[in-house]
C-alpha cells in the first residue's frame, strides 16, 4: 500500500517537498508541521564532514599508525571501517532522515522501550561540551599569542622559563645558578613536571605547562588554584562564536561550515607541501608508514583500529541523527554516508603525512630519534608541532594558520554536539523549539560556567577526568544498545524497507550482516577489552588524582548510562495491560502504531498495538 494515498493507513514519513511559511523550503513531517531543511545539499555534507573530521584525525590517528605497525595498521583500520564504522554511520543517518526527529523522539518512535538511548546520548553530548570547547580556548590562546615577530615558545628567555629549559639544537649543559633559592625552585619544578633534576625541557613544553596552563600553581585536582583570565576570555569567545552560529538553527550553521569545514583542508594542503620539503621529512614519513606486519597479530592493534574508527566517525552522539533529520525525505543518504565516511578516513591518512614530515624535521633538528619526539593528543598539537613551527622561517605565519586550523576543526565538532542536544530537546519538548534563541543562550551559559573549572591553574586535571569519563564507555554502551535495538527489535527487514522507501533500493546482504552481527560484536569487543585493560587516573598519578576522582568520574559516566534502564522501567510501569501486552506495546514502532490507528485498534489508554496476538513483524 503506497504511502500518502488518501485510502492508505500508512503515513508518509517525509510527505514530499512543500513550501514552508515565509517562503522557506520545508518538508512536512508525520504530524503535518513544517520542518526546516538544509538550504543546499552541500550544507548537510559539510556539516557532517566537519563533525566527523575533528582534532582526533590530526592528533591521534598518525600516532596510532606509528605505534601499531605503520602501514600495516591500515589493514585492521580498513577492516574495522568496512565491518563496523560505515554500517553504523549509514544506519544513524538513515534513521535520522526517515524519522525526521532528534535522538529522544526518534528513539521513542523506533523502539519506545529504548527511548532512554536518546536521553543518554543527549546527556553525553551535554557533558562533552563541558571540556571540548576548552580545547578550542587553548587553540584560540595560542592563535592570539602567534601574532608576534618571535613566537613566545621559541626561547628560554621568558619569565616562566626554568633552568631546565634548553632550546632546540642547544648541546650545552643545563645552566647552573649560584642563587640557591632559584636552584631549589628548579628542582621543585623538575619534580612537579615528572622530570629528573638534571633532565631538560624545551621552551614549548614550558610555555604550554607553565604559561598557558600554569600547572605549577596546582598540586592536583584537589587544588585548582585561581581562574586564568586569558583562558576564561578565550572560552567565552568560543561560546559566543558557537551561539551566533547556532542560534537560528541550520540556516546559520549551514553557512558557517562553508568556512569551518573547508578551511582545515586548505591549511592541511599548505602544511603538507611545507612539511615534505623540510630536511628530515622523508625519515619521518618512513617511520609513519614503514609496515610491521607482525603487529597485526596483536589484539590491541585491532582494538585501537576499532576505537579510532568509532570515535572518528561519531555514531551514537546524536549528531548524525540531528543533522540527517533536516534532510529532504528522498535524499540519497546512502551516497552521503559513503562519501563522508571515506573523506573522513582519507583526511586522517593525509594528516599523518603532515604530522610525521614535521616530526622527522624535529628529529633532524634536535638530534633525537623520532621515538622520543612523537606524541599524541594535546602534547602533539600544543607542544611538539608548535616547537617545530617555531624553528621554521616565517614561523609566525605557520603558527597562525596552524592554530586557526585547529580552531576550525574543533568548531565543527562543537557545533554538531550542541546541535544534537538542541534538536533532540526541541523535538521532544516543542516549547524549547519555539524559544530556541533563549534556550541556546541558557545552554551555553551553563556550559561556560562549568568549563571555567578547566580554565583554572589545575584545570588540566579536571579536563583529563572529563575526557576520560564523559564519553568513553557510556557512549559505547549507548551504541551497543542502539545496534541491538535496531537490528533485533525494530528489525533489520523493517529498517531496509524504510531505506527503500527513501532512496528506492534496500541495503543488501553485506549491510544486513554487518548491522545484525558485526556492528554489535565490533562495539562489544571495544567495551570488553577496554574494561580489561583499563587503568584508573588515581593509579596513574595518585598525587594529582585522589581515589575519589575516579568515583566521581564513574558516577558521571553512570548518570548517562542509567537513562536506558530508568526510562525503560518508567515506561513499562506507566503502560497498561499485562506484562506481555506492555512489552509488545513498547517494542512496537511508531509506524505500526499509526497503521493500527487506521484499522481502529486502540488500547484502553491510547497505547496503539497491532490487532493480533503475535508481535509486530521483526519485533521481539
Amino acid at each position: 500500500m503506497a504511502c500518502g494515498n488518501k485510502k492508505s493507513a500508512v503515513p508518509c514519513r517525509g510527505g514530499g517537498d512543500t513550501a514552508a511559511p515565509g517562503g522557506e523550503t520545508g518538508v512536512a513531517t508525520t504530524e503535518g508541521e513544517e520542518r526546516e531543511t538544509w538550504g543546499k545539499k552541500v550544507d548537510f555534507l559539510l556539516s557532517v564532514i566537519g563533525f566527523a573530521v575533528d582534532l582526533a584525525n590530526v592528533w591521534r590517528f598518525p600516532y596510532l599508525c606509528y605505534k601499531n605497525g605503520g602501514g600495516a595498521f591500515l589493514l585492521p583500520y580498513c577492516v574495522m571501517l568496512v565491518l563496523g564504522g560505515i554500517p553504523l554511520f549509514f544506519m544513524e543517518l538513515a534513521l535520522g532522515q526517515y524519522n525526521r526527529k532528534g535522538a529522544i523522539t526518534c528513539w521513542g518512535r523506533l523502539v519506545p522501550l529504548f527511548k532512554g538511548v536518546g536521553f543518554q546520548v543527549v546527556c553525553i553530548a551535554f557533558y562533552v561540551d563541558f571540556f571540548y570547547n576548552v580545547i578550542l580556548a587553548w587553540s584560540l590562546r595560542f592563535f592570539f599569542a602567534s601574532f608576534t615577530s618571535e613566537l613566545p615558545w621559541f626561547t628560554c628567555n621568558n619569565p616562566w622559563n626554568t633552568p631546565n629549559c634548553r632550546e632546540i639544537g642547544s648541546k650545552g649543559p643545563i645552566q647552573t645558578y649560584a642563587n640557591e633559592s632559584y636552584s631549589n625552585h628548579s628542582l621543585m619544578t623538575a619534580i612537579h613536571d615528572d622530570l629528573e633534576p638534571n633532565e631538560t625541557t624545551t621552551p614549548a613544553q614550558e610555555y604550554w605547562k607553565r604559561e598557558v596552563l600554569q600547572l605549577q600553581g596546582s598540586s592536583g585536582i584537589s587544588d585548582l588554584g585561581h581562574i586564568k583570565l586569558d583562558l576564561a576570555l578565550c572560552l567565552l569567545a568560543v561560546y559566543i562564536i558557537c551561539y551566533f552560529s547556532l542560534w537560528k538553527g541550520i540556516s546559520t550553521s549551514g553557512k558557517v561550515v562553508w568556512f569551518t569545514a573547508v578551511f582545515p583542508y586548505v591549511v592541511l594542503f599548505i602544511l603538507l607541501i611545507r612539511g615534505v620539503t623540510l630536511p628530515g621529512a622523508a625519515e619521518g614519513i618512513k617511520y609513519y608508514l614503514q609496515p610491521d606486519f607482525s603487529m597485526i597479530m596483536s589484539a590491541e592493534v585491532w582494538v585501537d583500529a576499532a576505537t579510532q574508527i568509532f570515535f572518528s566517525l561519531g555514531p551514537g552522539f546524536g549528531v548524525l541523527l540531528a543533522f540527517a533529520s533536516y534532510n529532504k525525505f528522498h535524499n540519497n543518504v546512502y551516497k552521503d554516508a559513503m562519501a563522508t565516511s571515506i573523506i573522513n578516513c582519507c583526511t586522517s591518512f593525509i594528516s599523518g603525512f603532515v604530522i610525521f614530515s614535521v616530526l622527522g624535521y624535529m628529529s633532524h633538528k634536535s638530534g633525537k630519534p623520532i621515538s622520543e619526539v612523537v606524541d599524541e593528543g594535546p602534547g602533539l598539537v600544543f607542544v611538539v608541532y608548535p616547537e617545530a613551527i617555531a624553528t621554521m622561517p616565517g614561523s609566525t605565519f605557520w603558527a597562525i594558520i596552524f592554530f586557526m586550523m585547529l580552531l576550525t576543526l574543533g568548531l565543527d565538532s562543537s557545533f554538531g554536539g550542541s546541535e544534537a542536544v538542541i534538536t533532540a530537546l526541541s523535538d521532544e519538548f516543542p516549547i524549547i523549539g519555539r524559544n530556541r534563541k533563549v534556550f541556546v543562550a541558557i545552554l551555553f551559559t551553563v556550559d561556560f560556567f562549568v568549563g571555567l573549572a578547566c580554565c583554572t591553574q589545575g584545570g588540566f586535571y579536571v579536563f583529563r577526568v572529563l575526557d576520560r569519563y564523559a564519553a568513553g564507555y557510556s557512549i559505547l554502551f549507548a551504541v551497543f544498545c542502539e545496534a541491538i535495538a535496531v537490528s533485533w527489535i525494530y528489525g533489520i527487514a523493517r529498517l531496509c524497507d524504510d531505506i527503500r522507501e527513501m532512496i528506492g533500493f534496500a541495503p543488501g546482504f553485506y549491510w544486513r550482516t554487518c548491522l545484525q552481527f558485526f556492528a554489535p560484536i565490533f562495539i562489544g569487543i571495544i567495551i570488553i577489552y577496554g574494561l580489561c585493560t583499563n587503568t584508573s587516573l588515581s593509579s596513574e598519578n595518585p598525587e594529582a588524582y585522589p581515589w575519589w576522582t575516579d568515583v566521581i568520574g564513574w558516577i558521571m559516566a553512570g548518570s548517562s548510562m542509567i537513562m536506558i534502564p530508568f526510562v525503560a522501567i518508567y515506561k513499562f510501569a506507566k503502560t497498561p495491560g499485562s506484562p506481555k501486552q506492555r512489552l509488545r506495546t513498547l517494542t512496537t514502532p511508531w509506524r505500526d502504531q499509526q497503521v493500527s490507528v487506521g484499522n481502529g485498534v486502540r488500547t484502553e489508554t491510547n497505547q496503539i498495538i497491532l490487532n493480533s496476538d503475535t508481535p509486530a513483524p521483526d519485533a521481539v
